[in-house]
């Protein structure tokens, strides 16, 4: 077992980009190169802008390497009659938009880009853990309907034969999401990015962000970047570059699993269409499989000592009854990541000043939506004005009591696996 990710470990060679060493000038700066930020360099270089991007580590260091590569064009939490009645319709159907197309733009760039990252477009499914949890499912798949997404809800026998888990007394599919290596991804759209012109500079931590005339100017160690506009791509890992900043969020801490390759005939009754699967339950049951067969799952910890090993040994006895797997494979990989997540569970953009914003748009759906925030960020560094962006766009509000709320989703966590417990009693 290791702590680096399945994704890295398997990554092969990499061609490494330089620090910066230089003043360079730049119509966009980019910190951070995840989804986000990639995503950014890729669109705002297509349409010619100069762009450079900084990385403190190298590609993909962040949680773009450490999530279960799952690709899910919606919201982890809202569904679209929540953002109609928080957002009024105009600018709720203009987020909605934003998410529902997201996993299609994914893949559009992995066709287009011709990125090798074990891509397919298979479907998410999301089982109901309970009853009421069906009623709300088959509600949500019908907001989604209503807007000629493809969705399909399941019953108790679909969603055991597509899936092979049983128990759930229903689903629903968007079948626009599926799943890819997420390490691959990032690289090839840093190869894309630097095609249309994008430099990327990695081990490159930004160290300063000054106002300088009519843009900023960027420090690092070795190097100066002298940009009209700069995007903060850097989600939960960004620590106090912008004072504030991180306590706009909740940082979440979530851990991955791998395990070794399941025999065939095992594999063959669990997920043969190779779609991914997040279940509604509180404490979020997830899996899915890479194309060596290897069983990918994760989930969150409860605070107490070590964490490295207790969590992913617990997320592997989940997984051998959820699935019933008497001789589950042992674990081959085991790491965690930071994820960010929002009050409200939504997308957002801070504006940090003139020409300075920041993005978070995961909430547990980073693959999906960041790639889409960067398409929107690239046409704001053009010529779209912030406040016209799908994302809602104001300046940083801290959450109140920061410093102990950020651990709420853990202290929480045993009570919520109690409810989700309780769920299921009164739906047996």
């Amino acid at each position: 077992m290791t702590a680096i990710s399945l994704w890295h470990a398997i990554g092969g060679d990499y061609r490494k980009r330089p620090p910066l060493t230089e003043s360079v000038d730049a119509d966009l700066a980019i910190i951070g190169g995840g989804f986000s930020g990639l995503s950014t360099a890729v669109h705002a270089a297509a349409k010619g802008l100069s762009v450079v991007l900084l990385e403190a580590e190298i590609i993909a260091w962040g949680a773009t390497g450490r999530n279960a590569g799952f690709v899910v064009p919606n919201f982890a939490k809202k569904d679209p009659d929540d953002i109609i009645a928080e957002l009024g319709t105009e600018r709720g159907e203009r987020l909605i938009r934003f998410a529902s197309s997201s996993a299609d733009l994914v893949f559009d760039l992995i066709r287009r880009h011709r990125i090798e990252c074990q891509a397919e477009q298979s479907g998410w499914i999301q089982p109901a853990h309970s009853a009421v949890a069906f009623d709300k499912v088959k509600s949500r798949a019908a907001q989604w309907a209503s807007r000629g997404r493809p969705v399909v809800v399941m019953d108790r026998a679909e969603t055991e034969s597509v899936t092979g888990a049983k128990g759930y007394p229903g689903s629903w599919t968007d079948r626009s999401g599926g799943v890819l290596d997420p390490v691959a991804y990032a690289r090839g759209l840093a190869d894309a990015a630097e095609a249309a012109g994008a430099r990327i500079f990695e081990r490159s931590p930004v160290t300063a962000i000054s106002r300088t005339g009519g843009g900023y100017s960027l420090t690092t160690a070795t190097g100066i970047v002298r940009a009209g506009k700069v995007f903060i791509a850097t989600n939960a890992y960004g620590g106090d570059l912008q004072p504030g900043l991180s306590r706009t969020y909740f940082p979440l801490r979530v851990f991955q699993i791998a395990t070794e390759p399941l025999p065939r005939e095992v594999r063959k009754r669990l997920l043969r269409g190779n779609q991914s699967v997040s279940d509604t339950r509180r404490n979020l049951f997830t899996f899915r499989f890479d194309v060596e067969n290897r069983l990918i799952s994760g989930g969150m910890h409860v605070f107490g000592p070590g964490a490295e090993t207790r969590v992913p040994r617990t997320i592997h006895r989940r997984l051998a009854a959820m699935l019933e797997l008497d001789d589950i494979p042992p674990i081959a990989y085991a790491w965690s990541g930071m994820a960010a997540v929002e009050p409200d569970f939504l997308p957002h953009l801070v504006d940090l000043g003139p020409g300075l914003i920041a993005g978070f748009a995961c909430n547990g759906r980073g693959i999906a939506l960041t790639t889409a925030l960067g398409r929107e960020i690239a046409d704001w560094a053009s010529v779209t004005p912030a406040d016209d962006l799908p994302i809602p766009y104001a300046p940083p509000r801290e959450i109140p009591f920061h410093g102990i709320l950020k651990h709420a989703p853990n202290i929480l966590l045993p009570w919520s696996m109690l409810r989700d417990r309780l769920d299921e009693e009164r739906s047996a």
